[in-house]
Order: C-alpha cells, then sequence, then structure tokens
C-alpha cells in the first residue's frame, strides 16, 4: 500500500540529526479485550504482527513550522509495540502522512519510518479541526479538538527511561532505531470528533481515548537511527 521508493520524487536528501520545532496533539488511545485487532494491526509487516502487544495505542497529529527539509505536517499512529530482534520489544508506527515529498523521502531515507504523502488542512478558529486528503482528493482523516485548559504542564524526554522512548522500524530488509529528544509544555483538550478511512489508515472506531494533549511548543532532536541489516 506504501508507494515504493524507486517511485519517490528526486528531492534534495537531508541527513540526520535534525532539529525540528513545532507544535502538535497527541491523543492516548485504549483498545477493548478482544477488539478490532484487524483495524489496530492494520500496516503493520506480516511478520511482526503476532508479536504486537499491549493495551495503548498513540495518534499524534505534527505541526512542523522549523525542519531541516522545509516545514510539514504528519498524522501518524504507533499501534504498540513489536517484536524486531529475540527479547528486543520496541514503539513503531506503522502508518504515517506527511504533506510534503522532502519529508516522505528523508523520513524513509533516514529512520525508515513508512511516510507516505498526504494533503492537510488546518482551521483553528473556534476548534481545532483538521483534515487529511489522499492526493487523489479522498478523505482520510478528519480530527476535531476543543481549545485546550487548564495549566500547561512540562513535558521532557529525559525523564524517562531510553529505552521506553526509542522506536524501531523495519523497510528495505532493514531495522532501524532512534530515540527522539524533545522538550516541551503539554495541556488537556478533548477530542470532539475522529473519523478515519479504514483503507488508507487504521479504523479507530473500536477504541477508546483516554487522554488528549494539546502541545503548543516543542523542540526535538531526531539523531542518526542504529541500522542493523535484516533477513526479514
Amino acid at each position: 500500500m506504501m508507494q515504493p521508493d524507486a517511485e519517490l520524487p528526486a528531492v534534495a536528501r537531508v541527513p540526520a540529526p535534525w532539529q525540528l520545532r513545532g507544535n502538535a496533539w497527541i491523543v492516548a488511545i485504549s483498545w477493548p479485550r478482544g477488539g478490532d485487532l484487524e483495524a489496530r494491526a492494520r500496516f503493520i509487516a506480516p511478520e511482526l504482527r503476532p508479536t504486537l502487544a499491549g493495551p495503548l495505542s498513540l495518534l499524534t497529529m505534527v505541526d512542523y513550522t522549523s525542519a531541516p527539509c522545509g516545514p510539514y505536517r504528519e498524522l501518524l499512529f504507533v499501534p504498540g509495540s513489536l517484536v524486531f530482534a529475540p527479547r528486543e520489544r520496541y514503539l513503531s508506527i506503522s502508518r504515517i502522512l506527511v504533506s510534503t515529498w522532502e519529508s516522505v523521502v528523508n523520513g524513509r531515507a533516514n529512520w525508515g519510518i513508512p511516510k507516505d504523502r498526504a494533503d492537510f488542512v488546518v482551521d483553528r478558529a473556534l476548534t481545532d479541526r483538521i483534515s487529511v486528503i489522499s492526493t487523489g482528493g479522498k478523505p482520510i482523516c478528519r480530527l476535531e479538538f476543543a481549545q485546550p485548559r487548564g495549566p500547561r504542564v512540562p513535558l521532557r524526554t529525559h525523564w524517562l527511561p531510553q529505552r521506553w522512548l526509542t522506536l524501531a522500524q523495519r523497510h528495505e530488509a532493514r531495522t532501524y532505531y532512534y530515540t527522539p529528544v524533545a522538550r516541551a509544555t503539554a495541556q488537556f483538550c478533548r477530542l470532539i470528533e475522529w473519523r478515519c478511512d479504514g483503507q488508507l489508515f487504521p479504523d479507530l472506531a473500536a477504541a477508546q481515548v483516554l487522554a488528549s494533549v494539546r502541545v503548543p511548543q516543542f523542540n526535538m532532536t531526531f539523531p542518526a537511527a542504529r541500522i542493523e541489516e535484516s533477513s526479514s
């Protein structure tokens, strides 16, 4: 379903590390026991699907206002943790859409992140409305968040064990391991609505929202990945 690397347009290569700034919405999701495993596991490689574990997933919408490849937007889904090596379990992005080809090409090359391109419409009037549309004009996902309330809570990745923050991606017979570092503040906000096309993005209808937060400003570093050759 992901567009082959050979068909991607030629863009300037921007190697890691990357320094990024922007704002985001993060949604923590719980899946009921016996829930829609097919929807959750959609876009995970077949050899990794049986290793999916944990009741939680993450849905994140990011607006990068500053990035080495130029500003861009992205919508991503982390279904849970997967086993990439014996007894080594990591979080992984199974589906991610971004607004520029520069982000697609460099995200795959630097970190093995399975990026595809889409169009984004963001309306931040009374509520925060986000629409993600395929390059063919088909609606992929619609999100609407209420304005955040309450105090801003500081977030620092160095407060957590590095193992919890390390992600892994399997791409083109390689496994990429990378650990982003970030500092930010966050406010709780209510997710009013979400709709996802089950063919182009995981269908989240069976899941329950545990919490959603608005991150009004963050600074993040994406380091160079550790890359291992894989037989899978």
